[in-house]
């Protein structure tokens, strides 16, 4: 059975020098696709062609233009090739976009490829030879160092099947694309056909993406339906990293789709307006950059004016790499690991580029120690490393799982790994199923807990808790799920205790002095004598010598101690009582069936003030139910 690998060949290169010409006659296929390119002859846009050899290989050709003008074109197709291959028409040799195009391979990281001397039929073979050697001093000491140099000429056909070969042998050492990744493929055309409407294309750089599933276009967070997807014109179920990608998008419009957008899954991927990474300048960059200069970003298909603001320095010097943050005029979709590139402002040219480590910053001064270890471990550690310390600088909002696929660089199979691994090692603390808190920040969130308790309970020693939702706030507006999490575990620990909506410390007791004491207790038996016509709480504590209301610290005692119930605004009861007084109305109504508001004066010798409070209180407790005037035992048959 063949193997089924994709590999992405991307074209670099001066204008006409024979890209197009060299992929047309490698495959056959026209990649100059808009009339004003083939009018021009030049290559406007990106073009696209393919290669499928005999052992199931096949060879995406992404075909980039060579015009100054068109350079940010030719950066929106060559994120995410494997190989380059660098073409110097034989009859001039190496020009100025020849080295702005491998320099923009080489500050993306591109790994291996070759070099096509195109146009080898209009030159002698001595000055071949000299264009070889000028190659090999471009190309010393970079990826292609050593990289085969193969003569070919489009319109003779020579050195053709050894250029395929080549390419072919070359695409066999590319190491498969990891399958633990998230499906992300940044989108470089867009158009519609008729009767399937919208149909985005491009290079599926990582995971996978299958017809029926749900997907979200990235930055502007709209969501559709896969309908359909075709890889060379083939329909498909499923598409792979490395494959170029049409994906027919069910419920979005032309018109909300741009290159630069990216498709992937829904909640997974992270839209930036400020990023931190690794900057490498150019040694041939004409100035330094310096703090707050404006350029051009460039990663995957996207194009976005920045401010460049050096971590750590005021200033980079040609050749230098350093920290840098980037706050961009337009979101970004991104990966931490992905490569970026920086051209000038103005005059446009590539200056530099570097590596994401970053896409939500942590809120450290830009200039801090902090943030310039928070990145050299990001950018130095390991992955349990990293991901502790994304969940570290969370702090006590905790971070869900899924908010971390998109911030980790490494796939979703590994997070989960790591993160069962931090947990075991007790280095991560697990709120729910997927949502985490370091423990240094559970730390903080328990110290803020007891002191705001500790403090509570020495200014109202009276008072047996403070509300849940006020130690909340105090705690620092935490989570309501963390909160409970940490409350739960403090009260297991025997650290507090929860009552209800009332927390206190485990080692905190309502002491009143002997005073106090008398005081509460006369009160309590006025309201126990009073039996179903209570006095006001003024009024008892008027008596036992206290000028007050129901805000009294002593009244509450009696009421947090559930001894007194309130039935209705500055209307209490002493427990017992209405424990006597709701047998005494069941009786009364198994007996008459139902009665009304004259019927419980009567039977309580009441006035009206005590008797409607009474009546509706026993509504509530689900004791009786109102008919019209009358009440009747709930779940009685009566009529109504």
């Amino acid at each position: 059975m063949k193997s089924s690998r994709h590999v992405v060949v991307g074209t670099a290169g001066h204008i006409d020098h024979g890209k197009t010409s060299l992929v047309r006659a490698l495959t056959g296929i026209d990649t100059d696709r808009l009339p004003e390119e083939k009018a021009r002859g030049i290559t406007i846009d990106l073009g696209f062609a393919f290669l499928e050899e005999p052992d199931g290989l096949t060879i995406e050709i992404v075909d980039v233009p060579g015009h100054e003008r068109f350079v940010k074109n030719m950066l929106a197709g060559v994120g995410g090739i494997d190989l380059a291959m660098l073409v110097i028409a034989a009859d001039e040799g190496v020009m100025p976009q020849t080295r702005e195009h491998f320099a923009i391979c080489s500050l993306l990281h591109i790994k291996a490829g070759l070099v096509a001397l195109t146009k080898t039929d209009m030159v002698e073979a001595d000055w071949l030879e000299l264009v070889r050697d000028d190659v090999a001093t471009l190309v010393r000491g970079t990826f292609l160092d050593g990289a085969p140099i193969v003569p070919v000429s489009s319109k003779t056909g020579d050195g053709l099947p050894e250029l395929r070969a080549t390419i072919a042998r070359l695409a066999r050492t590319v190491p498969d694309r990891g399958t633990d990744q998230l499906p992300r493929l940044p989108i470089d055309r867009v158009f519609t056909v008729k009767g399937f409407g919208t149909v985005v294309t491009g290079t599926l750089m990582t995971g996978r993406i299958k017809t029926d599933e749900r997907v979200e276009v990235y930055p502007k967070g709209l969501h559709a339906k896969v309908r359909g997807l075709q890889t060379h014109g083939h329909a498909v179920d499923e598409a792979r990293a490395g494959q170029r990608t049409a994906i027919n998008l069910q419920g979005l419009e032309r018109a909300a789709v741009d290159r630069g957008d990216l498709v992937g899954l829904p909640g997974t991927l992270v839209s930036a307006v400020l990023v931190d990474g690794t900057l490498e300048l150019l040694k041939d960059a004409p100035r330094p950059v310096k703090s707050r200069d404006r350029v051009r970003f460039h990663a995957g298909t996207s194009e976005i004016m920045a401010r460049v603001l050096l971590v750590d320095r005021a200033e980079l010097a040609p050749g230098d790499t350093a920290f840098a943050r980037f706050r961009l005029e337009a979101p970004l979709v991104a990966v931490p690991g992905d490569r970026f590139v920086v051209r000038s402002y103005s005059p446009m040219v590539t200056i530099g580029g570097g590596t994401l480590l970053d896409v939500a910053p942590p809120r450290f001064k830009r200039k801090a120690p902090a943030l310039v270890a928070h990145l050299a471990l990001l950018e130095q550690g390991m992955p349990p490393e990293v991901l502790e310390e994304h969940v570290k600088n969370a702090g006590i909002a905790g971070v869900r799982a899924n908010a971390l696929a998109g911030r980790v660089p490494f796939g979703p199979a590994q997070l989960r790994e790591e993160l069962a691994r931090l947990l075991a090692a007790g280095r991560l603390l697990a709120v729910d199923r997927d949502w985490f808190v370091h423990p240094e920040s559970a730390g903080r969130v328990r110290g803020l807990i007891t002191d705001a308790l500790t403090s509570f309970h020495r200014q109202s020693p009276l008072k047996p808790g403070m509300s849940r939702e006020e130690l909340r706030s105090r705690a620092g507006a935490v989570d309501e799920r963390v909160f409970a999490h940490l409350l739960g575990a403090l009260e297991a620990e025997g650290v507090l205790r929860v009552d209800r909506d009332k927390v206190r410390l485990a080692t905190h007791e309502v002491r009143l002095t002997a005073e106090q004491q008398r005081v509460v207790d006369q009160v309590e038996q006025e309201f126990r004598r009073a039996d179903a016509a209570p006095p006001s709480p003024e009024e008892a504590l008027g008596r036992a010598g206290v000028t007050g209301d129901e805000e009294h610290e002593l009244f509450q005692t009696l009421l947090e101690s559930r001894r007194l119930v309130r039935v209705k605004e500055s209307l209490y009861f002493h427990a017992s009582s209405l424990e006597s007084i709701q047998t005494r109305l069941v009786d009364l109504l198994r007996e008459r069936k139902e009665i009304g508001p004259a019927d419980i004066k009567d039977l309580l010798g009441i006035s009206r003030k005590y008797a409607i409070p009474l009546l509706e209180h026993f509504d509530t407790r689900g004791v009786t139910r109102r008919v019209g005037e009358r009440r009747v035992l709930r779940g009685s048959t009566a009529a109504e």
